[in-house]
Formats: structure tokens, sequence, C-alpha cells
């Protein structure tokens, strides 16, 4: 089925920040291993890989579209030297996902393209359980202090 291009375009850029939040969640996950960090070891890698999903459902919606899947772009990494930092990059990389996939929707409903609407909202849902994920892990950051916080991930 012939797609719009420019929501093809879209759609490559959203790969795009996808496979470099994979690439940001799999460092940050295998640093919180080797400091011993084994719970925040699982949820981070948990989350590289839904953005995994996340690539691979977009992947396969720009070829239904008749496009071609840009698999070569990666955008900026910012990779974390501490457990906040880690959490609050990822955060942040959360934060413009969420951006880009609400323009994006904006989009395809104004091209009449609801199905593709529909797979960016189910992902948009994700990206914002990941946020949510986040402000926890901060707020009990401040709340109990980052030591009895770090105690709690082993």
């Amino acid at each position: 089925m012939k797609g719009n291009e420019k929501l093809i375009e879209v759609l490559n850029d959203l790969l795009a920040d996808e496979l470099t939040a994979i690439n940001q969640y799999m460092v940050h996950a295998e640093i919180c291993e080797n400091w011993g960090y084994e719970k925040l070891h699982k949820a981070i890698e948990k989350q590289a890989f839904d953005e995994m999903h996340h690539a691979e459902w977009l992947i396969k919606r720009i070829l239904f579209l008749d496009g071609i899947p840009i698999v070569s772009n990666l955008k900026q990494i910012t990779i974390g030297k501490t457990v906040p930092d880690i959490i609050g990059n990822d955060m942040e990389a959360e934060q413009s996902a969420v951006r880009a996939y609400n323009n994006a929707i904006k989009l395809a409903q104004e091209v009449g393209d609801q199905a593709t609407a529909d797979l960016l909202t189910d992902i948009l849902k994700m990206e914002e359980n990941h946020i949510d994920w986040a402000e926890q892990q901060k707020a009990q950051i401040e709340q109990m202090g980052l030591q009895n916080y770090l105690v709690n991930q082993r």
C-alpha cells in the first residue's frame, strides 16, 4: 500500500530515535550490571527490549507503506556517569520521544492513516510508561537518598 511520503519520512525519524534509545539503554543496563545494580540492570534492559519492539513495528509499518526503512541513522547518545545521570538521560530521551510521537500521530491523522496513528499511539503509551518509571526512580532517590536507593538495586 502506497503511504504518504512525509509520514514515511517521520516514521524513519522515529525509527532513528528508537535505534538510538536501544543503544543508550543497553549501555546503561550494562553499566548498572557492572556496578552490581542487578535490579536496575534488568529494568533498563527491559526498556531496551521495548524499544527493539518499537523499532520492529516501525520497520514493518514503513515496509507496509512501501517505504524503505533507514536503519543506519542514529542520533546523539547520552551516556550517564552516575545512576541519577543514567535515569535523567533516559527520561530526557523518553520525553523527546513522547513529543515526537504526539506530532507523528497528528500527521498520520491529517493524512488519513488511522492504522499508523493507532500504532504510534500504542508506542506512545509505552514511552509514557518509561517516563513514569524514571519519575518513580527519581522520587525514590529524593525520598530515601541515593545511597539507600542504590542498596535496594542490588
